[in-house]
């Protein structure tokens, strides 16, 4: 098993009340002017993005966002961790480092690029969409366990239960419920990824970070009207690719049809042995699919006048 690359150096940046831990590709001698925003899932970080940057290094220079009270950014003032609010600290972000951004979501973190990519049309290129978690009441297991540990009181039981299991054993159970073969994963990236929840459970803010985020995506399934993910979805004017790994256990992969029925343009991409993180287990195909998005939106000129007059007031 060939040795994985380290993560991509990160730093702060303050953004209009917004501190956000920001890692980015390292641009060379004549890189890629086009830009790129990743935005991880639930209990994920920038670190989720590492290999798929380094595919795209040559097409992109990427920058991928530790969301609030993730990875090394700190909890947000008054502690609001809704999809709203995680969507603003994104746009913020695309703002600082200069739009159009190709922008690239998982999970959660799918859910956030939707609503940022229906309300910001002048600020996204493209979207890609890997496993991204839009409304699905189906009954299944995955989102059943996200539910019951954002019920309110069994949520905080939970965590204080799983806080006492050694780091590497929640790690591992981790890695079995998000890849489709967790004996993928390289020994280091799993010994980075215990010493890192080893920091995160010494952090106050890490388990109502993660409960809070929890309820405010399970809260945006039952969301009616005009800011349902779904209506919103039917609004994203740009470009869009949505890829589902078919052993995903945590978003149905069937939600792809729907997808495909709702996005105005998007291509459907189902990935046969990858699950919930293709962008980890096979980041160069996920590249590959992405590099074809992003060259074909290189020869479509692009309307400033159109989108001025889609985006909000």
């Amino acid at each position: 098993m060939e040795e994985p690359i380290p993560h991509w150096p990160g730093e702060f940046v303050e953004l209009d009340g917004h501190t956000l831990h920001v890692r980015a590709t390292q641009p060379g001698p004549g890189g890629p002017r086009e830009k790129a925003v990743y935005v991880h899932g639930l209990a994920g970080s920038a670190t989720n993005w590492t290999d798929l940057m380094a595919e795209l290094r040559p097409d992109v220079l990427g920058y991928a966002v530790d969301l609030p009270g993730a990875g090394y950014s700190p909890a947000p003032s008054g502690d609001d961790y809704s999809l709203g609010a995680h969507a603003a600290a994104v746009t913020k972000l695309i703002e600082h480092v200069g739009g159009p951004v190709h922008l690239v979501g998982n999970s959660l973190g799918g859910a956030v690029s939707v609503r940022v990519a229906a309300t910001r049309p002048d600020l996204v290129r493209t979207l890609t969409l890997v496993s991204p978690a839009l409304p699905d009441l189906f009954p299944r297991y995955g989102p059943a366990r996200v539910a019951v540990s954002a019920t309110p009181r069994l949520g905080e039981w939970a965590i204080g239960r799983l806080a006492h299991l050694p780091p590497e054993r929640r790690i591992r159970a981790t890695m079995a419920m998000c890849y489709a073969d967790s004996g993928r994963v390289h020994p280091l990236r799993l010994e980075d990824a215990v010493m890192e929840l080893r920091r995160r459970d010494a952090l106050p803010y890490a388990a109502p970070a993660l409960l809070s985020s929890a309820r405010a995506l399970v809260n945006e399934y039952f969301r009616r009207g005009d800011e349902n993910l779904w209506r919103l979805a039917a609004r994203v004017t740009s470009p869009t690719l949505v890829i589902h790994g078919r052993h995903d256990r945590l978003v149905d992969p069937r939600m792809a049809a729907r997808a495909g029925r709702t996005f105005p343009d998007v291509r459907l991409v189902l990935l046969p042995h990858a699950g919930h993180v293709a962008q980890m287990e096979y980041p160069e195909v996920v590249a590959r699919h992405m590099r074809h998005l992003i060259r074909e939106a290189a020869m479509t000129p692009r309307s400033d006048d159109a989108l001025a007059v889609k985006r909000p007031a």
